[in-house]
Order: C-alpha cells, then structure tokens, then sequence
C-alpha cells in the first residue's frame, strides 16, 4: 500500500528552499569565524553546527505557523552574527530581504491557487 504524499504549498516550498541555502551560508561563515580567530575553535564550530541543524530542522517545519515563526528568528539570529563578522550583516540582511520576498510571493501564489480551485469547483 502507497502512502498519500501531503502536497506542499508554495509558501512552504520556497522559504524552506532560503533556509537550505542559509544552512550552507552558516556553514562557510563558521568556517570564516574559525579561520580569522574570531571565537575559540569549538565555539565557531559548534555554534555553526547548531545553527545549521536549527535552519535544517525548520526547512521541514515551515509547514506550521510556529514554523515559520522560528523562521523569522533565525533570520535576525544570522544578521546578529555580524557581530562577530561584520559582512554578515550586510549578507543576513541580503538573506531576510529574500526570506521576505519568498514569504510574501508564496503566500500570494498560495492564495490565488485556492480562488483558482474555488472557482474550478463552482
């Protein structure tokens, strides 16, 4: 027996598609923050990879509002490490211009397929 695939929305397709890409922003920024000295080894390291699981998690979890909610968080959790790093202020603002670009078209997107399938329906 074939499971029933949950048909995403767009919505959730493409914010989860920013957060992936984040994930692997993340990624090199630790690695950055490890080659420069910023923070001791570990820290830079461990603190990326725990970013990195979080921004991975939520890409499966914007599915909900609270979802996406911690989607917003991150987004001001990666322009805050410009305080370590000052280019990621300018690259997480580039990033949450993006977040809210994608959020903004797929709830439109979302929002005329459903009049659309009213519309189909009657």
């Amino acid at each position: 027996m074939e499971a029933v695939k949950r048909e995403r929305s767009t919505t959730e397709s493409l914010l989860s598609i920013v957060l992936m890409l984040e994930a692997f922003l993340v990624f090199f920024a630790a690695l950055a923050a490890f080659g420069l000295d910023v923070l001791p080894p570990v820290t830079a390291l461990g603190g990326g990879l725990v970013l990195i699981v979080l921004l991975a998690l939520d890409g499966r979890l914007v599915r909900y509002d609270w979802g996406v909610g911690l989607g917003w968080v991150l987004q001001f959790a990666i322009i805050a490490t410009g305080l370590l790093l000052p280019l990621m202020f300018v690259i997480g603002a580039g990033f949450l211009a993006l977040w809210i670009f994608c959020f903004a078209k797929g709830r439109s997107i979302d929002r005329a397929k459903r009049e659309y399938a009213l519309k189909e329906t009657t």
